[in-house]
C-alpha cells in the first residue's frame, strides 16, 4: 500500500521524509526543529562532497504562478540556506511538479555555484520502494483503517501486544495439529526455527517419530564417524553436526502432518544431557594394570555420569580436575578408549604430576578397569597412541615439575607451575633440586673465582698465591633460582675445588712485599679446565664425599 500524500498533512509529511532520509545518509543526518528559526535549513546532510540541504514544504497541489505567496516563502527559505553555503539544496515536495513549476526552482540557482533538485512525489514513493520495511511502519494506519472497513482488524499488527496475542493464537493452532504432538517456534531474523515437542508424557509410545538418516560415508571425516559412534554406539551426549554433503537423505516416519523425506539439509545431532545420577558425587577409580594383571597405578576421582549405547557402555569422570571419558566395549575382544581432557595451567606442581602421569598412562596403554564405590564396572585395554616424540615430552615435563616441587616445599613458596621457560631457569632448578637433596655439583658460571687483597699478608696466603695447587673453600651466599615471575633463594652455600692454582699469583706476591698488596685482585682458577663445585651448607650430611653428581638433562653437557 503506497503512501497516501495527499492526506497526511505537514506533520506526517516531515516525519515520513526525515525518516527516508535517514535510511538514504546513514549517520549523516540532522533534522532541524524549526519553532526557533530553521534558517532555510529543515534538514541537513553531511557528505564528502559538503553540506547538503533539504528544504520540506508540504504542497500537494503544487505551487503554481497563481500561488505567489508559496513561491515566495520557497524562494526565501532557499536564500536562508545560502548563508551555510551548500553544495547542493533540494526541495521536498508531495506532488508531481509541472513544468513551469520546475522552471522556478531551476532558476533558484541562477548565478550561483550551488546545485538545485527537487525530491518530489515520484522519487518519494521510489525511495519508499526501495525501503519496505519502512514504508510498511507508515501505511500500517492506514491499513489498519482499511481494515476495520472490512472487519478485518486481527489482520494486522498493532503494538507489541497484539504481537504476543497473534503468537500465542499460532501456537494454540499448532497445538491443535494433533493430539500428541505440537510445534513449538522461534524466529531469528529470517529463520523460522521449529522445535518438536510432545504434548503429554506417552506421546513417543501412542504415536512414536522415528528419523532414519542416510549418510554419504565418503564424504564423512574421521572426526564425524568417532563422534557418531561415541552418541549412538556409548550414550556420550555430545553435539555432532553433519554438512549436506554428507547426508544424503532424512527420513521421518510418525503421524501424516509430519512425515516427509528431505535432502540438502544439515543435520545437528545433540541429545538431551543426561540429568545427573543420584551418585554424581561417589568415587570412581581408573586402575591400570600389568600383563599378570597386577595394579600398576590407581587414580581417584568423582562420577559425573554413566551411560549406555548400542555398542558399549561409558562413563566420565573428573580425577586430579582432568575430564576422563572411558567407553568400554561389551564385546571383550574390543580395545576399550579412554578420551582424556586436561589442562595444566594453574596448578601447582604436584597436581600437575598427577594429572600428566594419569595422561603418561593412557598414551603407553595396557588393561584397566573401573570401579563406582568400590564395585566394578567396567574393563578394557587400551591401545598404546604416545609415540616416541610424546613420551619424551611427557617425561621432561614431569622432570621439570618434580624438580620445582623439592624446591617448592623447601623454600615453602607455592604457586602455579609456568609451564614455558628458558635453558638457564631449567639448568639452575635441576642444580637447586640436587643441592637441597645434599648433593655436590660443578657450576657451569664458575671457572674462576677473583678476590681483592686488603693488603695485610701472611704466611697462609702466600701460601695459596703460591705455584703449589690449594683446597679453596669460598662463601657463603645464597643461591637463587628464576622460575617466571618467581624468585627461591635455596640458602647460603659453598663454592670449593680441592686443587685451585691463583693464575696471577706471582704479582701478587710482588704487591705484598713492596706493601702494594691493598687493591690487587687475583683470580683463582681450578686446574685441568674444571670448574669450582657447589654445595648447600644447610644439606643434610650422608659422610659422602663431595664428589659432583651429573644433572641427567638431555641436551645438556655437564661441566668438569
Amino acid at each position: 500500500m503506497a503512501i497516501d500524500w495527499d492526506r497526511i498533512g505537514q506533520v506526517a509529511f516531515d516525519r515520513h521524509v526525515e525518516a527516508l532520509l535517514h535510511r538514504m545518509y546513514d549517520g549523516r543526518v540532522i533534522a532541524v526543529n524549526g519553532r526557533g528559526g530553521d534558517e532555510g535549513i529543515d534538514v541537513r546532510v553531511s557528505t564528502e562532497d559538503g553540506l547538503r540541504i533539504f528544504q520540506l514544504k508540504y504542497h500537494p497541489d503544487g505551487f503554481p504562478g497563481s500561488y505567489r505567496g508559496r513561491r515566495t516563502a520557497i524562494k526565501k527559505s532557499f536564500q536562508r540556506a545560502m548563508q551555510h553555503d551548500p553544495v547542493k539544496w533540494t526541495l521536498v515536495v508531495p506532488t508531481t511538479l509541472t513544468p513551469s513549476e520546475r522552471a522556478f526552482v531551476d532558476k533558484l540557482s541562477v548565478g550561483r555555484t550551488v546545485k538545485v533538485t527537487v525530491m518530489d512525489r515520484p522519487a518519494l514513493d521510489n525511495g519508499f520502494a526501495s525501503h519496505p520495511c519502512l514504508e510498511a511502519t507508515f501505511t500500517r494506519d492506514q491499513a489498519r483503517e482499511a481494515a476495520k472497513d472490512f472487519g478485518r482488524e486481527q489482520a494486522l499488527l498493532v503494538d507489541g501486544d497484539d504481537l504476543i496475542q497473534r503468537v500465542r493464537a499460532l501456537g494454540s493452532r499448532a497445538d491443535n495439529i494433533d493430539p500428541d504432538w505440537t510445534w513449538d517456534f522461534q524466529r531469528r531474523g529470517d529463520t523460522v526455527i521449529q522445535t518438536l515437542r510432545p504434548q503429554h508424557t506417552l506421546a513417543h509410545e501412542v504415536s512414536p517419530v522415528r528419523l532414519t538418516l542416510t549418510t554419504r560415508p565418503e564424504a564423512m571425516d574421521a572426526g564425524m564417524t568417532a563422534a557418531f559412534t561415541r552418541t549412538l554406539g556409548y550414550g556420550i551426549a555430545e553435539k555432532v553436526e553433519l554438512p549436506p554433503e554428507a547426508v544424503a537423505s532424512l527420513t521421518i516416519d510418525g503421524p501424516e502432518w509430519l512425515s516427509k523425506t528431505v535432502s540438502n539439509v544439515r543435520v545437528i545431532w545433540q541429545p538431551v544431557p543426561y540429568a545427573a545420577p543420584s551418585d554424581a558425587t561417589a568415587a570412581a577409580e581408573v586402575e591400570f594394570l600389568n600383563s599378570e594383571g597386577v595394579t600398576t597405578g590407581r587414580y581417584a576421582g568423582r562420577l559425573i555420569t554413566q551411560r549406555s549405547g548400542e555398542l558399549g557402555a561409558s562413563l566420565e569422570a573428573e580425577i586430579h580436575g582432568a575430564r576422563l571419558q572411558m567407553l568400554v566395549p561389551f564385546d571383550k575382544r574390543v580395545d576399550g578408549t579412554i578420551r582424556y581432557s586436561f589442562d595444566l595451567n594453574g596448578r601447582e606442581p604436584a597436581e600437575a604430576m598427577k594429572v600428566l602421569r594419569l595422561h603418561q598412562r593412557i598414551l603407553k596403554g595396557g588393561a584397566f578397569c573401573i570401579t563406582v564405590k568400590g564395585t566394578r564396572v567396567g574393563s578394557g585395554r587400551l591401545s598404546a597412541t604416545g609415540t616416541h616424540e610424546d613420551n619424551t615430552e611427557v617425561e621432561k615435563l614431569l622432570s621439570y615439575l618434580s624438580d620445582l616441587d623439592v624446591v617448592q616445599h623447601h623454600c615453602e613458596s607455592y604457586f602455579p607451575a609456568p609451564l614455558t621457560y628458558s635453558g638457564e631457569e631449567r639448568i639452575d632448578l635441576r642444580i637447586a633440586r640436587l643441592l637441597i637433596e645434599g648433593r655436590c655439583v660443578a657450576y657451569r658460571s664458575a671457572r674462576t673465582v677473583t678476590i681483592t687483597l686488603n693488603g695485610l699478608d701472611s704466611p697462609a696466603l702466600r701460601t695459596v698465591l703460591g705455584p703449589q695447587a690449594q683446597c679453596l673453600r669460598f662463601g657463603p651466599s645464597g643461591f637463587e633460582v628464576t622460575v617466571g615471575d618467581h624468585t627461591l633463594d635455596i640458602g647460603p652455600v659453598h663454592l670449593f675445588h680441592a686443587q685451585v692454582t691463583a693464575e696471577n699469583g706471582r704479582q701478587a706476591i710482588a704487591a705484598l712485599k713492596t706493601g702494594n698488596g691493598a687493591g690487587t685482585e687475583v683470580i683463582f682458577r681450578p686446574q685441568d679446565g674444571e670448574h669450582f663445585r657447589l654445595y648447600l651448607i644447610d644439606a643434610p650430611d650422608d659422610s659422602r664425599p663431595l664428589v659432583p653428581v651429573p644433572l641427567g638433562l638431555p641436551g645438556y653437557t655437564d661441566p668438569r
